[in-house]
């Protein structure tokens, strides 16, 4: 009995034995781990990837989303926010051009789209002038409203972007998450900046472009409205006025809407030495996104070699430009242009694919500087005309139709009527269009130069005067054609008025050749018994 006990305490030890024992057992057998060095991955480039996907992702957000409709006075505005170097404000009053101010700096830009001017309010200013006093107070007020919706906008529109880009790209919720709120970070410190260097002064010192580079003479010099706000607010009704006639035309134009694919053509004639007029025509191409440039003659005064530098600013206005000689462009003139770039200089029944049309010319057979009258001169005209004429047979008959006639007097291309849908021409310094006996339209523009040197030879200065004809690309078929008409020397008026071919007409089933399109100019007037 005892034994008893001691087997069973041999038993106990074995028992509390057995774990440690079977650990050792197998350990023995099952090799130890060996230590490998994995290089980790370097903070930087996750990093680099992640401000990526936060900036793609807020600027997504904000191309989206990230702008608002705000009554601004009597203007229909968008305001955006737009990633820049610079940053400032941009307010953009198209087609008559763009105001910039350095009102900050920071990687943001505030863009101000004017929509539309609303007529019922802007009628209320012009009828009552006296309500400018108010104007400014309600102004601020609108900004203001418009600023704080357009902030809280930008903040949803930049984390949303982040987060979702982020989801997309990271497929985890806290990466996406850390995208948002590095996004939301970035835009506080971007609207800090921009507090933190707001220059209230800057609308002393507005850039203009486009059209509204003439704004400083309507309105005048900033610092003087302070003193001259009586002036100021007279002048400034005249400017609402004015822009209230162009918007109230442009807003009740005909049914025709230019697509992406349209042709553009803008057409000039007798700008006879006005430097000025290299300006608009830059400014229009760029406005209208014109395609080709047609000038019908008179570009220069006397047609002499010292005019020639008065040319050289065609090779910057950004579209191919064609040109038929005038009675005040010499040959001299001719052969400096047909040397420029991008310069297309048609006669003798030239013709030339330009833009997806086919352009045919012929330039003037007198060269009278001196607004002399030639014996023959009619003759010659009619001859030019006859030749044009020809030529264009000569190409309808080989295949190759043209599209659009140049000459530059009214005499000359009357007689290519039959031979081509459409012949344009100048001369006689006003605008005009008629449907010729056999159907080819006449557009006759007016001086783009304001008459040159002639310009206060009557009581009112000539006004500047040019015409955006819109083409079918497929057809190669005049649409529609904007007549534009700027005040003259000392004045600031600007209309815009826009025209329909009979066919294109709402309503309208076949073509009816017979009368004008235009009310004011019935048929295109004859030739004068002197040349402009």
């Amino acid at each position: 009995m005892g034994r008893a006990p001691a087997i069973a305490a041999t038993v106990l030890n074995r028992v509390r034995k057995s774990p440690r024992t079977l650990t050792r057992h197998y350990r023995s057998r099952r090799p130890l781990p060996t230590l490998e060095l994995v290089r980790q991955p370097h903070p930087w480039p996750r990093a680099l990837g992640l401000v990526a996907v936060v900036l793609l992702g807020a600027w997504l957000g904000l191309l989206i989303v990230g702008n608002v409709r705000v009554p601004v006075g009597p203007m229909n505005t968008t305001m955006t926010l737009r990633p820049s170097l610079s940053g400032g404000t941009k307010i953009n009053v198209s087609p008559l051009g763009a105001l910039q101010l350095n009102s900050h700096r920071a990687p943001l830009r505030l863009d101000v789209n004017v929509d539309q001017l609303d007529p019922v309010r802007a009628q209320a200013l012009v009828d009552h002038p006296e309500r400018l006093s108010g104007l400014q107070d309600e102004v601020v007020h609108d900004v203001e409203h418009g600023t704080l919706d357009l902030a809280v906008r930008s903040c949803v529109a930049v984390v949303s972007g982040a987060t979702a880009l982020g989801l997309a790209v990271y497929r985890r919720p806290r990466r996406a998450l850390a995208a948002g709120g590095t996004a939301l970070t970035l835009l506080m410190a971007c609207g800090a900046t921009a507090y933190a260097t707001w220059n209230p002064e800057s609308v002393l010192e507005p850039k203009y472009s486009g059209l509204l580079s003439s704004a400083p003479s309507v309105v005048g010099n900033a610092r003087n409205i302070v003193t001259e706000f009586d002036v100021y607010q007279k002048e400034l009704a005249r400017l609402v006025t004015n822009v209230t006639k162009l918007y109230d035309v442009t807003s009740t134009l005909p049914a025709y809407q230019p697509d992406p694919t349209t042709v553009r053509v803008l057409h000039v004639s007798d700008i006879h030495l006005n430097p000025a007029s290299w300006k608009i025509i830059a400014s229009l191409v760029d406005q209208y996104k014109v395609n080709v440039i047609v000038d019908t003659g008179d570009t220069m005064d006397h047609g002499t070699a010292a005019e020639n530098g008065f040319l050289d600013p065609i090779a910057d206005l950004g579209a191919p430009y064609v040109w038929v000689r005038g009675n005040h462009d010499s040959n001299i003139t001719q052969r400096y242009l047909s040397r420029m770039k991008n310069v297309h200089v048609l006669d003798n029944g030239r013709a030339e694919t330009i833009g997806g049309l086919r352009f045919a010319g012929i330039g003037d057979p007198q060269f009278t500087p001196d607004r002399s009258k030639v014996i023959g001169a009619d003759e010659s005209e009619q001859l030019a005309g006859d030749r044009l004429a020809a030529a264009l047979s000569d190409q309808k008959n080989t295949g190759t139709p043209v599209d659009v006639a140049m000459a530059h007097e009214p005499s000359a291309a009357r007689e290519v009527d039959g031979e081509v849908p459409l012949v344009l021409c100048g001369h006689l310094h006003h605008e005009g269009d008629e449907i010729l006996k056999n159907g080819t339209r006449l557009r006759m523009e007016g001086s783009t130069g304001g008459s040159g040197l002639r310009a206060l030879e009557h009581k009112y200065p000539a006004p500047i005067e040019a015409s955006i004809l819109y083409f079918d690309r497929d057809t190669r078929r005049l649409q529609a054609w904007d007549a534009i008409k700027l005040g003259g020397l000392g004045e600031t008026t600007a209309e815009v008025t826009r025209h329909l071919p009979k066919e294109n007409q709402p309503g309208a089933t076949t073509p009816t050749p017979s009368a004008p399109s235009s009310p004011s100019n019935p048929t295109a007037p004859t030739p004068a018994t002197s040349a402009p």
